[in-house]
């Protein structure tokens, strides 16, 4: 098809497939390269596996780098020689060179998760969830060689909802990030669209999520960790100890009851219930927890073959 505009994307986990796969799928665009991370061990076979925009690339029979650094890499050079008009990332996960960035004739774009200048890093759905946000969104910027400081070209909101978790909203996010995407090169590719510089003032950041944050609080309040729970599943996944064991908990959700009792406290306890005693006084049920070196299970599967406790028993406690 004559005057494609030339695209190379770039982008890792499968928040990128459904992006790429609606340039693919377009008449007007060209995806003439992929770039990616390498291929990592995955499970405990450690088994090397492709990334998922990797794989979407090669059955489409794209050309695929995967340098371990990008900067100065033959791969790099290969990129700028394919001469594209724009280069597009969606959760790439390594800072783009300039000489990279400048390759684009009509410009380098990201599709970030987040409402910037809001989160600007590399966790911007963890952090909205951890923070017990209740909107969140997709923008779409100018890349430049500070991390997601460029200006913006446009943006879309979603509400986030007591039903989310990270893995929801990675979904919501990618199909909310491909319909904008959509919408808004055409007016960059014919430079009718103004970008909006950032408000520096309202610049708040998303690093990686550290394993302390993955570790349980029950003196905080049963909102905070609620909050946890869902923004670190499903991963890298909260943990707690129960009775001196390391437990991960993927899912719980918030009970309208207020107690007197200590936190880590079990409130109630049933064939299908185990309701804990937050440091606020409100109670939070578990639906869904991991035993260290057991399958994740439900509650009623939990109760009925690994506690051994009972109702005002205090079973997590804080040193």
């Amino acid at each position: 098809m004559q005057n494609q505009t030339r695209i190379i994307f770039m982008g890792t986990p499968q928040f990128s497939v459904g992006i790429l796969q609606a340039l693919i799928d377009h008449p007007a665009y060209d995806v003439v390269a992929v770039l990616t991370q390498p291929d990592r061990p995955v499970g405990r076979k450690r088994v090397l596996t492709p990334t998922p925009v990797k794989q979407l690339a090669l059955e489409a029979q794209i050309p695929v780098f995967q340098p371990a650094k990008l900067s100065g890499s033959v791969e790099q050079q290969a990129m700028i020689d394919l001469h594209p008009d724009i280069m597009i990332t969606a959760a790439y996960g390594q800072f783009l060179p300039t000489k990279l960035l400048q390759a684009a004739r009509i410009g380098a774009i990201n599709v970030h998760a987040s409402l910037l200048p809001k989160y600007r890093g590399g966790a911007p759905i963890h952090y909205a969830l951890l923070n017990g946000d209740t909107e969140t969104g997709v923008s779409i910027m100018y890349m430049i060689k500070e991390m997601d400081a460029g200006d913006v070209l446009a943006q879309a909101k979603i509400q986030i909802t007591d039903d989310d978790n990270t893995g929801t909203l990675f979904d919501k996010l990618s199909v909310l990030g491909r319909d904008l995407l959509l919408k808004t090169l055409p007016s960059l590719i014919d430079g009718s669209n103004v970008a909006e510089p950032q408000d520096a003032t309202k610049v708040t950041f998303s690093p990686n999520v550290q394993p302390v944050e993955e570790v349980l609080d029950f003196s905080k309040s049963a909102r905070t960790i609620f909050n946890q729970i869902r923004g670190l599943y499903p991963f890298p996944v909260a943990h707690t100890t129960i009775k001196g064991q390391r437990t991960k908990i993927q899912k719980s959700h918030l009970v309208d009851v207020k107690s007197d009792l200590k936190s880590g406290t079990v409130f109630k306890m049933t064939k299908h219930d185990l309701w804990l005693v937050a440091g606020d006084g409100k109670v939070l049920a578990i639906d869904e927890l991991q035993p260290a070196g057991k399958p994740k299970m439900n509650v009623t599967a939990y109760l009925n073959g690994h506690a051994n406790f009972t109702e005002g028993e205090q079973i997590i406690t804080h040193e």
